[in-house]
């Protein structure tokens, strides 16, 4: 249920640290650590003898006969693998070699390593927002990986298949298992386009009504190909559109019936500020929130979350734009195999302006921008965290060796649900029977349980 204890007397929340914890599940990292060390120090220890022998022998011939002959086949085959990973190394690494896309998940490997892929998540830094009480989500990692199997057939039954520029399927799971989990009296959703997510909600709660507030009715899409449309839903849409901002939630909630504030869920996909929409959805009185595409620093088209909390102060955030740093040199090398990574002289703009997009607060689609400065950008933060009660961004459904995605930088996001390299794993729960390219939208999708500061 979506208040704030359960009906067992047991709280929805515990409390924590001000960042994740460091447990020893994939999903309950240090999400805000720099780039993990290594599982542990290899050393080698080679057990020393007498030798026996009176006479002078080639090392080679006394190896074969202390481990017998019978191994030497195994020996060979071992030297040919070793001398054909040195080579194709050396293929990958040589700039003359030109039959691997950038963006191919082989030429990844061969840059990062066999085992780069899974510690690349995180290395260069995830900003997490920190909470007023430090409390975190029920939910864990398990719970995510369980829910993500039964998700797939659910996926596979969408009336839009081919969901250009709205959600994906990482998305999608993470809308679809937060309302579930929540269980809302009523879910209002601003930016529907198609009406995917309009679906997916309706997948998780099927008796519940939606409130949906999009420019465009989503039944115009029905003329040029498959969209959604919900019986059960009231659109604030075409002519009676009304922006989020603008509406009388008092008279509308009064008409749905909605007493309890807390039972209520809020989605926006609208591409707009995100700090403005927190401040609108708080004067309501709106507590669960979830957005949609929470960009990274220096992407994207509206000032997110992620951006408003990457901030010096913060583990994992700030950042510098000096050419020369470690941090320009990860940043220059990740680029040419990520295709939504950005390098440092995207990241900065005129007078070391990093925070936002350059220096900018975007909103609106990108078409109303706004010039601010760090302490502005810094008391932004700072006005969040007297909010928040809740952060939590959604993890990458599965690491970039299972999904093939080329897109979002690991070194920007938390460990995902499936781990790289759980080939078994991937296959068993159904992700593979998916097109590769549904996994290409992954943005921070990001939920937050707010109040009002000093609550």
């Amino acid at each position: 249920m979506m208040n704030s204890s359960t009906s067992n007397g047991q709280s929805l929340w515990h409390s924590s640290s001000q960042s994740p914890k460091t447990p020893t599940t994939m999903l309950d990292r240090a999400l805000s650590s720099r780039r993990p060390h290594s599982d542990a120090d290899l050393s080698d220890s080679v057990e020393s003898g007498a030798d026996e022998s009176k006479t002078k022998r080639p090392h080679i011939y006394l190896l074969v006969s202390r481990i017998g002959h019978q191994w030497l086949p195994c020996l060979i085959a071992a030297l040919l693998f070793l001398v054909l990973l040195f080579l194709t190394s050396l293929a990958f690494h040589s700039s003359s070699f030109v039959c691997v896309s950038r963006f191919d998940p082989a030429a990844r490997i061969g840059f990062f390593g066999f085992d780069g892929l899974e510690s690349d998540f995180g290395a260069l830094g995830v900003p997490w927002c920190r909470s007023k009480h430090g409390k975190e989500v029920e939910w864990t990692s398990k719970d995510l990986l369980k829910a993500v199997e039964e998700f797939v057939p659910i996926y596979e039954t969408r009336p839009i298949k081919n969901n250009m520029h709205g959600m994906g399927f990482d998305h999608s799971f993470g809308l679809w298992f937060m309302a579930r989990w929540l269980k809302p009296e009523l879910m209002i959703e601003s930016g529907a386009f198609k009406g995917h997510s309009t679906w997916v909600m309706r997948q998780a709660m099927p008796d519940t009504p939606i409130i949906s507030l999009t420019p465009r009715h989503p039944e115009k899409y029905l003329k040029k190909g498959p969209a959604y449309v919900d019986g059960n839903c009231t659109y604030f849409a075409g002519k009676d559109f009304v922006d989020f901002g603008s509406v009388d939630w008092k008279s509308v909630l009064k008409k749905h019936g909605a007493k309890d504030l807390n039972r209520v869920l809020v989605f926006f996909d609208d591409h707009q500020n995100e700090l403005k929409r927190i401040k609108q959805a708080l004067k309501a009185g709106f507590q669960h929130l979830i957005f949609e595409d929470n960009y990274d620093t220096g992407t994207g088209d509206h000032y997110s979350l992620r951006q408003i909390c990457d901030q010096s102060y913060i583990k994992g955030g700030g950042h510098s734009c000096f050419k020369d740093s470690d941090e320009a040199r990860i940043r220059s090398n990740r680029k040419k195999f990520w295709e939504k990574a950005v390098d440092t002289e995207e990241l900065c703009g005129t007078g070391e302006t990093w925070w936002g997009v350059r220096g900018e607060m975007r909103d609106d689609f990108n078409h109303s921008n706004t010039q601010i400065s760090y302490n502005q950008h810094f008391q932004n933060s700072r006005y969040v965290e007297s909010i928040l009660d809740v952060y939590w961004e959604l993890p990458p459904v599965a690491g970039p060796s299972l999904t093939h995605q080329s897109r979002y930088d690991p070194a920007r996001s938390t460990p995902p649900i499936v781990a790289d390299g759980r080939h078994r794993l991937f296959q068993r729960i159904g992700l593979g029977r998916l097109d590769k390219s549904v996994f290409n939208g992954y943005t921070q999708m990001v939920y937050l349980q707010i109040s009002k500061p000093g609550s």
